[in-house]
């Protein structure tokens, strides 16, 4: 793969080259490579067979909790999320240490100790992670799904961005099933403060406890407006905002 350079942008094929554009730029490839035919029965190929099942696991896992979590990305995520998402669920599927290879899956990952250490600290925008954004101490329960923090003071204990009047933050308690492909979640109060010096006791609790007995993620979110003539509007298209799971158990 090469990195196209010049005035002439071309996407499509030429010959034995494809032209294409990604985020990083106009790229250019040669043409080739084994057949799909051959690399599905040829004994060869079992361990790339392997691979690409494992793999497929991995892509479906991340795209399952994705779509649990979408109300809160729509606000707050980066355009690598779902292929971050896919590489975190590569390594939670490694710790299967009971299926056989190419049969390892992130439902077996995730029910481990360390499967589940993997996950947590998530960001979903890395171009404003949570630890660089709040800097109060919080406590969640993983009984009551409740995030809390006591004497937050937004002009102090939250990183704020330039222009930035107003912060909210909410959370989501998320239970996701890898195994069944199901998922429920409930998403707690929101909690909208001006940026200031006034301490808040801040106390984000579900609506419910969602239903089942899945893995359980618990997430918090925080996000930033600024007031106009009284009316709060999302700051630059939410590119400041912070999503993570804090807690997976």
């Amino acid at each position: 793969m090469a990195r196209l350079k010049g005035l002439l942008k071309i996407q499509g094929t030429l010959d034995e080259l494809t032209f294409y554009k990604t985020q990083d730029g106009h790229l250019v490839k040669t043409k080739g490579g084994v057949s799909k035919v051959r690399i599905a029965t040829d004994p060869n190929f079992l361990r790339t067979r392997e691979n690409g099942a494992e793999f497929g696991n991995a892509a479906a896992a991340g795209k399952l909790l994705r779509v649990a979590v979408r109300n809160l990305m729509m606000t707050a995520s980066d355009n690598r999320v779902t292929s971050r998402v896919t590489q975190v669920m590569s390594l939670v599927k490694n710790h299967d240490l009971l299926s056989l290879r190419g049969k390892r899956n992130v439902g077996a990952g995730i029910a481990t100790a360390p499967g589940k250490v993997l996950m947590q600290g998530f960001d979903f925008n890395l171009n404003a992670p949570l630890a660089s954004i709040l800097f109060k101490t919080y406590t969640v329960s993983t009984v009551t799904g409740v995030i809390a923090m006591v004497g937050l003071v937004p002009a102090t204990d939250i990183s704020c961005p330039a222009g930035a009047t107003h912060v909210t933050l909410r959370g989501a308690w998320s239970k996701v099933d890898f195994v069944a492909n199901t998922t429920e979640i409930e998403f707690t109060n929101s909690t909208n403060l001006p940026i200031g010096q006034t301490a808040t006791t801040v106390t984000l609790t579900p609506a419910a406890v969602p239903a089942g007995t899945a893995t359980g993620f618990f997430l918090l979110a925080v996000e930033f407006f600024q007031s106009v003539n009284g009316i709060q509007y999302v700051l630059n298209n939410g590119a400041y905002n912070a999503l993570a799971i804090i807690q997976v158990a």
